[in-house]
């Protein structure tokens, strides 16, 4: 039995529906899920839906009840990123409690120096949930997957294709920026296929890119002209602020601004490719996909 855990969220739906595509029968696949009424499309695929919150140990337990491989999708709560690992820590006890064989995570990047950086409590979050699983003396496999592409239309702005400027404090920075959809698609290979125990993946794209190439790329598939500008932070937030933007947003979009900058994310790692079969989708034929009009 394999359980992804988030299973109505964006990757875990993506998790799921790639193991069904690999010939996974459906009775031998469950979704963790704190709402039952938002798993009803899981339910007629024939995914067998279990209850439990990641803040609700005794609920994970008992979800967590003959399942062989658990795909513990990262926590994405809102509030202090302390929660973040609490969550984990919880999932990763009652997993064990359970007597799971094997749990997958889904980490998050990094370099060394990382705590350097702008997202280094971010990262922290991550260090310690690995640290803890790898420390639990469960079997696991450890998936560091990279930037979303799809985080590149938020980071350029919704007028970007009618302006043509990219305003955003990021600098030279490069970025190796992944598709999460191909990310879910390499979380379904691992928990399909062998080999993969005590196992810490880095899972990118095979090159990276700034803002400046994002631009340059954004120019081809618009066929216009596609400036890329890169503010200092006072300007940036005072810019945001006059168009009414919340504080909790500015802090968000600066914080992710100065980690790109600083290019802690531009890890070039073939894993991803190998797990795929082919080549990562690339910032180009992204951009292409959300911009070229039908």
């Amino acid at each position: 039995m394999i359980l992804v855990t988030g299973a109505t969220g964006q990757f875990g739906a993506k998790a799921i529906d790639h193991l069904l595509q690999k010939g996974v029968n459906p009775s031998d696949i469950a979704a963790l899920v704190r709402d039952a009424a938002k798993a009803k499309g899981l339910q007629e695929k024939g995914i067998g839906i279990r209850l439990g919150d990641y803040a609700d140990h005794h609920s994970l337990v008992q979800a967590f009840k003959h399942v062989d491989k658990l795909l513990l999708v990262s926590s994405n709560d809102r509030q202090a990123v302390e929660n973040r690992t609490a969550h984990h820590i919880n999932v990763i006890k009652a997993a064990k409690e359970a007597k799971v064989k094997h749990l997958i995570y889904t980490s998050f990047v990094r370099k060394p120096g990382f705590k350097q950086s702008a997202i280094a409590t971010f990262q922290q979050s991550h260090v310690d949930s690995e640290t803890f699983l790898k420390n639990s003396g469960m079997a696991y496999t450890i998936l560091q997957n990279g930037m979303y592409l799809e985080m590149i239309p938020v980071f350029s702005g919704t007028q970007v294709a009618e302006k043509g400027i990219i305003f955003f404090p990021a600098g030279d920075g490069k970025t190796s920026y992944v598709l999460r959809e191909e990310l879910a698609e390499a979380a379904a290979h691992v928990l399909t296929t062998a080999g993969h125990l005590n196992q810490v993946y880095p899972l990118t794209n095979t090159t990276s890119a700034s803002f400046y190439d994002i631009a340059g790329e954004l120019a081809n598939v618009l066929g216009k002209d596609v400036s890329y500008q890169s503010p200092s932070v006072s300007e940036f937030e005072s810019t945001l602020k006059s168009m009414d933007i919340p504080d909790s947003y500015i802090g968000m979009f600066t914080m992710w601004a100065l980690a790109l900058s600083q290019s802690t994310l531009d890890v070039v790692d073939p894993t991803l490719a190998n797990f795929l079969g082919r080549k990562p989708t690339t910032v180009g034929q992204f951009l292409n996909q959300v911009y070229t009009k039908s």
